[in-house]
């Protein structure tokens, strides 16, 4: 029998067994232990929210591993407690490339005030940022105050971790021109940072052209807030050149959105936004599981398919089987 209190009180204690009890609660397909996940979590949400989440992508070979490194360990220099999370969306096929990054990720790994968590491999990238948002709350609760949540997927995943952190950042290598013309418009829109990383030796003018012109494709985006300009940086995560700058520049948006009342909002948001996608996903776990939509799903779907129904026909007809309960 798990007892809820116990947990609870060791996750805020920061016990690190009574934190990897609650996210196995919390990533368990089990109905029961799902209950047990939302009664802790009402139960921890008083302790939650003393953070500043981060949203960390980057085209592949930016080096996401060698700068959350670094900069994890230059954090816990400066006295805070760091997790990484991830959202992967491609776990199901490969088994999770955040394995590997945790190898590569030995010495933050070692420390006592870090915590790696892998996403839970096999789900959708929806069941995924689940898991995720809940992990993240548990870990905050855990006195966790730097949140760093790695996107390792690419498209919809960068967009669904920036809708659950407070501040977004975007690692981009230092090749001008090619890499400016390839990087999405969307993902652009959605960063509060550019960081341009490698930024060492000779690379360092490439960097800095690609830094420019990083500038001036900011330029031409519609600000996200009045109270802040998205900044096209320079970093050398190898090196531990510019993570310092990196964290200053972060800390300054945590206080300028705090002081205009934004980083509340935004939160409040979040969490309204959140609460409408887990209804939308329960409502559809429960259609899809009733008795007559089950009976009928197969049937209806073939003839969608062949085109002897449209699909607006199609819903109705499942829904009015729906409603007869």
């Amino acid at each position: 029998m798990i007892k809820m209190q116990d947990i609870a009180d060791g996750v805020r204690a920061g016990n690190v067994r009574a934190l990897a009890k609650a996210i196995t609660l919390i990533e368990s397909r089990n109905l029961d232990h799902s209950l047990a996940a939302t009664t802790l979590l009402d139960e921890l949400l008083p302790a939650t929210g003393n953070s500043i989440r981060i949203g960390i992508s980057g085209v592949p070979g930016a080096g996401k591993s060698t700068f959350i490194e670094a900069f994890g360990m230059s954090l816990l220099g400066q006295g805070h407690k760091v997790a990484v999370l991830a959202v992967d969306p491609s776990s199901q096929l490969s088994g999770g490339s955040i394995l590997g990054d945790k190898t590569r990720m030995e010495e933050l790994a070692r420390q006592t005030n870090a915590f790696i968590r892998p996403s839970p491999a096999g789900q959708t990238l929806g069941g995924v940022a689940r898991k995720t948002r809940e992990t993240m709350l548990v870990c905050e609760a855990a006195g966790y105050d730097v949140i760093l949540v790695e996107t390792v997927g690419v498209g919809q995943s960068e967009i669904t971790v920036a809708s659950m952190v407070d501040f977004f950042l975007l690692l981009q290598l230092p090749n001008a021109g090619d890499e400016l013309q390839g990087i999405k418009r969307g993902v652009m829109e959605i960063a509060d940072a550019i960081v341009i990383n490698k930024a060492e030796g000779d690379n360092r003018p490439r960097a800095e052209l690609a830094r420019q012109q990083y500038v001036n494709a900011l330029h031409m985006l519609k600000p996200k807030s009045l109270n802040w300009q998205v900044p096209a940086m320079l970093c050398s995560a190898l090196h531990s050149e510019g993570i310092t700058e990196v964290w200053n520049m972060i800390s300054d948006f945590r206080v300028r959105m705090q002081q205009s009342g934004e980083l509340a909002s935004k939160r409040r948001l979040q969490a309204s936004d959140w609460m409408w996608t887990l209804l939308m996903d329960d409502l559809k776990e429960l259609f899809l599981r009733d008795g007559n939509v089950e009976a009928l799903l197969a049937q209806v779907q073939d003839a969608v398919a062949s085109g002897a129904t449209t699909p607006s026909a199609a819903a109705r007809k499942l829904l009015e089987a729906f409603k007869r309960n």
